[in-house]
């Protein structure tokens, strides 16, 4: 839960009063897209744009996070590319993986009924969300951005007092106006 049961950075930023940068959770999808070689599929491409466009200009107005999850997934595959990826991700804070994170993801996977091998998604997903997170950046709208799994997921955290980051696309992000 937030609050004082559960105090964290991000509540302390209002504690405090603080005025700091929004905190982004930035999802395995936006890191690929941002260090992959240039797509020949059009849509691909397209998000690939949209992706460095995002990471330049409005990148520096988030406080950008990532997990181990995270560092897990863009630390496999080819040697370089996976050299590439831990880069452009070097000194970004990572969130912890607590037991109740991994409570909250199980709750999130058996709601969503998503398939095993997506596993690793409903733990974005907590990560995000119990860690109050103000954005999770993700081009993954399959089992992480899209309404039903927001309605969801939201469900879920008004029942546990949980706040829902706002899930997005870079491309909703673009042009982020931090008021």
């Amino acid at each position: 839960m937030n609050g004082p049961d559960r105090p964290g950075e991000v509540e302390l930023r209002w504690a405090y009063n603080v005025d700091v940068k929004p905190v982004a959770y930035i999802e395995t999808t936006v890191i690929s897209y941002r260090t992959a070689k240039p797509s020949r599929d059009l849509i691909i491409a397209g998000h690939q744009a949209v992706t460095a466009e995002w990471w330049e200009n409005d990148l520096p107005k988030f406080r950008a996070v990532i997990s181990a999850v995270v560092f897990d997934e863009i630390s496999s595959g080819d040697p370089d590319s996976a050299a590439k990826r831990l880069d452009a991700v070097k000194g970004m804070p990572l969130l912890d993986l607590t037991e109740d994170v991994r409570s909250l993801a199980v709750r999130y996977y058996d709601a969503v009924r998503l398939p095993e091998r997506a596993r690793a998604d409903a733990l974005h997903l907590a990560l995000a969300s119990w860690h109050g997170t103000d954005y999770l950046v993700t081009w993954n709208c399959r089992h992480i951005a899209n309404g039903r799994v927001r309605k969801l997921v939201e469900g879920i955290n008004d029942a546990l007092g949980i706040a829902t980051p706002g899930i997005c696309t870079p491309e909703e992000l673009l042009e982020f106006q931090n008021d």
